[in-house]
């Protein structure tokens, strides 16, 4: 006899990796965990919506954060007053409901979970419509500083990544504490542990970096890192004992100017947009970044020594300060100064370790195994 599975709904919007890659490591782990009681369903809730609604919320994103940040940070604030944010969420969750509705009708879900906080309104109406009572909790996927979206509507409960997030909430919108449940960051499974040091020389000579230098990666998110063929310049033209290789992801300008400047220093690595971020990583010893929650929780679990160069302001303020005030590693803004930063790196070793030293004390992990052990027990 077979057994009927329990389906968990996941719901996402691919406004940035941010809030579809959690979804994803606790759909692998449920499935891997549980999978013959729990069936896992990833739902984006812009499946039906206009295709000018989809460009606006995904492109429209990713363009902002690449090209006009000053813009995308401006918008970030004036959703903060109430009346812009709360038209925001009713003019999107407006083209996402029934499409949400329709599956939650249809498929009738033990469990939902929502990663993205333009989903929380219509899944709470679509709910008191239908008049299910489906458990329903938000995971905030912004660990340290969350936009007011996240709490647009009263709820029963949510996941946060850091007791100042909690803090935050508690003291700043009076919600009460026993709403939240704290977690690590979740993470890709794959990320859960750094490679051995005999793995890690493998992947260096796979890679083609001398053994005996450090090696610098530059990387950012999926349009690469910001200014990134001016950090390329300083750093090249400073001669720094290093090797040095870059992601550009799907940033086409930078890939070709990075091209370009491997003419003239061909140990320079070039990649454009990679599935191997994990090997590169494993591979570097430090790494200049942008701010973003993931890869930053996912350089320090590698235990590699994040240099920040930029941050979103006031979504990735959080990120930088956890880094900067921890001492794990270093924020610098200036291009210019980042080759100083980095000859301090490589030639003191008692600077170095002691960045490793807190990273290692800090201890951080990916929560995917107790958020999932969470979900499966909520009721």
């Amino acid at each position: 006899m077979q057994i009927q599975k329990e389906k968990y709904f996941l719901l996402y919007l691919k406004t940035g990796g941010g809030h579809l890659a959690p979804a994803r490591s606790i759909a692998h782990y449920l499935t891997a965990a549980y999978g013959k009681s729990i069936e896992p369903v990833l739902v984006d809730g812009l499946v039906d919506a206009p295709s000018v609604v989809r460009y606006i919320l995904e492109d429209g994103y990713r363009i902002l954060q690449a090209r006009s940040k000053l813009y995308y940070e401006f918008l970030y604030a004036t959703n903060k007053f109430s009346l812009i944010r709360q038209f925001n969420a009713t003019i999107s969750g407006f083209f996402m409901k029934p499409y949400l509705k329709k599956r939650i009708e249809e498929e009738r879900p033990a469990k939902i979970v929502i990663f993205h906080f333009f989903l929380i309104a219509p899944v709470l109406d679509i709910l008191k419509e239908l008049r299910y009572d489906i458990p329903v909790i938000t995971v905030v996927t912004d660990p340290f500083t969350a936009h007011p979206l996240w709490f647009q509507r009263e709820q029963d409960r949510y996941i946060v990544f850091s007791e100042r997030l909690k803090e935050d909430c508690v003291q700043k919108r009076k919600i009460p504490a026993s709403k939240f449940h704290v977690f690590p960051f979740i993470l890709d499974k794959q990320f859960s542990s750094p490679l051995s040091a005999a793995k890690i020389t493998k992947v260096k000579q796979k890679f083609g970096f001398a053994p005996e230098k450090k090696v610098v990666l530059i990387i950012g998110g999926g349009d690469g890192i910001p200014h990134g063929k001016s950090v390329l310049r300083h750093l090249l033209d400073a001669s720094l004992d290093v090797e040095i290789a870059i992601v550009c992801g799907k940033n086409k300008d930078l890939y070709a100017d990075a091209l370009e400047l491997q003419r003239h220093h061909p140990s320079l690595k070039v990649f454009a947009f990679v599935d191997f971020v994990y090997e590169l990583l494993n591979a570097s010893d430090i790494v200049i970044t942008k701010c973003g929650a993931s890869t930053i929780m996912e350089i320090l679990i590698m235990k590699k020594i994040p240099v920040i160069n930029d941050y979103l302001w006031e979504q990735e303020l959080g990120n930088m300060e956890f880094v900067r005030d921890n001492e794990l590693g270093i924020f610098e803004r200036s291009v210019a100064k980042l080759p100083i930063i980095i000859r301090e790196l490589v030639s003191g070793e008692e600077q170095y370790q002691r960045y490793l030293k807190n990273i290692e004390k800090m201890n951080v992990r990916s929560g995917a195994e107790e958020v999932g052990e969470f979900l499966r027990e909520m009721t």
